[in-house]
């Protein structure tokens, strides 16, 4: 919570809406940040050689926010849903929002390219975990289907066919910068609370 985690607690109760851009960067244990960093770097290679770095990282930050926000509306609004997978988050943080967003960007390329191995595959790992997180508990469902969403839509209109601009990388720094403001803010604030 201190350091900037997101859901419909700190959102709603505590209006700590710049969470939803400071959780993608943090984790709850070392086996998920060690399962999320796997998956980052299976998929982030990729993601930057079709899109370009720059993109990558618009791609990520749009993916984490979409994600948290969805989660942090329905752990707001679904909580009362008898089954917790589909309750959404309370308090959450994680890369998977993200890592989802660079197989929706993924799944758009594959799309957009005609490239029927890269579509198909992303489709097959996204089906994959998103059915992991029905399995398992404890598992931001909502954050992974926000995460998706937003990471196609913002590859549809980075428009990976079409070569790496400066202005990406602007906007690719101006989001570093924001979620470092972010993390900076969660916690100074966060320790002002405990004070």
């Amino acid at each position: 919570f201190v350091l900037g985690a997101s859901g419909a607690v700190p959102v709603f109760r505590f209006d700590r809406w710049w969470t939803v851009l400071s959780a993608g960067w943090l984790h709850g244990s070392l086996l998920h940040i060690l399962f999320n960093m796997l998956w980052v770097r299976q998929l982030a290679p990729a993601v930057a050689e079709l899109y370009g770095p720059a993109r990558l990282v618009i791609v990520y930050t749009v993916a984490s926010v979409t994600g948290f926000v969805l989660s942090s509306l329905a752990g707001q609004y679904l909580n009362f849903l008898p089954i917790p997978q589909l309750r959404g988050g309370g308090l959450t943080v994680g890369a998977s929002a993200a890592i989802f967003g660079l197989l929706g960007a993924l799944v758009y390329y594959g799309r957009r390219s005609g490239s029927s191995v890269v579509h198909s595959q992303a489709l097959s790992y996204a089906l994959l975990l998103g059915l992991f997180g029905f399995i398992m508990p404890g598992i931001d469902n909502y954050a992974h289907l926000g995460g998706f969403a937003g990471g196609y839509y913002v590859a549809k209109y980075l428009d990976p066919l079409h070569p790496e601009r400066g202005d990406h990388m602007a906007v690719a720094l101006g989001c570093l910068a924001a979620t470092a403001a972010a993390v900076l803010w969660s916690t100074v604030s966060g320790l002002r609370m405990l004070f």
